[in-house]
């Protein structure tokens, strides 16, 4: 079994057929067959379906894609400690992510730093981005709160305070901050179950004895933001992902009473590989500055 198998299996199990996989990798279609036919044929099992253009992968196919991608992962590391020199010259970064605010930032800095490093996003809930963690589909997750998970590293990346919104006709537009107890049965917009901004407002409420309205459950930032924006409740967001809007004021809570923070995992085994190694060096320094 070659490492050149294992990636023509990764390429049509990514791609989901031969020929787009042949592309992906920059092989001809027969040559990219025939290394999977070949690890097929030296094992007597079939790691695909084939049906006209269309492949789906075999229950042992299926078995077999969190080790490829394991070995594929392994593979990358090696090749970036004997031929890179510790600069970083070459290779590929996968990062999962619960939303892009803080992680598109660390990629900026990331990619002036090792420009020819090549960086990858998958967007994804807390349970998909560990799933990727774990199956070495991604090498670092950002995530929005802290998980006490065995076998993970956990690196504090940001603390944000949450900020209410109102519409600018509100009878608050003219304030600059509340008191948390303001939201005492006002007409909250909430975000869905599950959030960190969600679970960090509740939180604050839930000691503090206040009790909303709830007029609406709004499963993204974007959505939540129109909804204030047409006057139908108060929105909350971290003050990093507020997005300035005409129709929109922001408001502090007095005290910064629920506040969200972004953490960065990834397996513990693999947190001194050089290009993970690599990347926690960048975005230190952006935690540092950026820190509440």
């Amino acid at each position: 079994m070659t490492t050149a198998r294992i990636r023509a299996f990764l390429a049509v199990a990514q791609h989901g057929s031969f020929s787009a996989a042949a592309r992906a990798v920059g092989l001809s279609q027969p040559t990219l067959t025939t290394q999977v036919q070949a690890l097929e044929r030296l094992h007597d099992v079939q790691l695909f379906h084939r049906k006209g253009h269309q492949v789906h992968m075999t229950s042992v196919g299926q078995r077999l894609l969190p080790i490829a991608r394991q070995l594929a992962s392994l593979e990358a590391d090696a090749y970036n400690l004997l031929h890179d020199s510790g600069e970083l010259n070459a290779g590929d970064l996968k990062l999962g992510a619960v939303g892009p605010f803080h992680v598109i930032e660390m990629v900026s800095a990331y990619r002036q730093r090792y420009p020819r490093v090549e960086v990858s996003i998958r967007m994804g809930n807390s349970s998909a981005v560990f799933n990727d963690l774990q199956t070495y589909a991604v090498d670092i997750g950002v995530l929005a709160r802290f998980h006490d998970a065995e076998g993970y590293s956990a690196t504090p990346y940001a603390r944000h305070a949450l900020i209410l919104f109102v519409h600018r006709d509100h009878p608050w537009a003219g304030r600059t901050s509340v008191p948390l107890d303001a939201l005492h049965g006002q007409p909250l917009l909430q975000r869905e179950e599950g959030s960190s901004t969600r679970r960090a407002l509740d939180d604050a409420m839930a000691a503090a004895g206040v009790v909303p309205r709830i007029v609406m459950e709004i499963g993204s930032r974007e959505a939540l933001r129109e909804a204030a924006a047409r006057g139908i409740g108060i929105g909350a967001v971290s003050e990093a992902e507020f997005i300035p809007d005409e129709r929109l004021v922001p408001l502090r809570i007095d005290g910064d009473p629920a506040v969200t923070e972004t953490y960065l995992y990834c397996l513990e085994e693999r947190r001194q590989t050089r290009i993970l190694r690599s990347f926690f060096d960048v975005v230190g320094p952006l935690h540092r500055k950026g820190a509440m």
